[in-house]
């Protein structure tokens, strides 16, 4: 006996399905893609970055938003929950219920092994549609490590920052990010501080 398709929701049927939700899920095409946990490093990572970007951006502007900001992505329809995004001048939101962003100027991922594949592939691909998004930086949770994709005049180009002493700039926000900042208190083979 064959199975039965599954139906398809509309963006809308989502959004009132996911505001209700008490897990995240992503969506595109008509599809949910439940979001697994967090680990504790990824956790504590995401955290110290949020504080560094928080306390840098301070009165210039720009804002840095957790991953309980849904974030659409217009030209692909994907609606997902990246772990940080910068927004420069005026959030915009998707409705009156200020939940979905629409405007990141910037996305962090923090790769775990059940995600570095998609967050690498398939979800850059989509990201890099988003008009506003001028960078794109990938944290490992295995080792002091940063990627960062930036674009310029439509190029997008990598950096790297790895080691505890190394830091990583992010120019389009003025911002630098010490890796023994991002990665204080996270084990196990390199551990920074208390």
């Amino acid at each position: 006996m064959a199975a039965l398709p599954q139906r398809r929701l509309t963006e809308t049927e989502y959004l009132t399905q996911e505001r209700l939700a008490s897990t995240k899920s992503e969506f595109l095409a008509g599809e949910t893609f439940a979001m697994a946990g967090t680990s504790l490093p990824h956790n504590r990572i995401s955290v110290n970055v949020l504080v560094a970007l928080r306390s840098q951006l301070e009165g210039r502007g720009c804002e840095v938003f957790s991953s309980d900001l849904r974030l659409r992505v217009s030209q692909t329809g994907l609606y997902t929950y990246p772990d940080l995004v910068v927004v420069c001048g005026e959030p915009e939101l998707l409705d009156e219920e200020h939940d979905t962003l629409l405007n990141p100027k910037l996305i962090v991922e923090i790769l775990s092994s059940s995600t570095e594949a998609y967050d690498r592939g398939q979800k850059f691909g989509h990201y890099r549609t988003i008009d506003s998004l001028t960078d794109y930086v990938l944290i490992s949770q295995d080792r002091p490590l940063i990627e960062h994709f930036s674009r310029s005049r439509g190029i997008w180009e990598l950096r790297t920052a790895e080691g505890v002493e190394a830091t990583l700039e992010l120019s389009s926000i003025g911002c630098r990010l010490a890796l023994a900042e991002v990665y204080r208190n996270v084990e196990p083979d390199y551990r920074i501080g208390d």
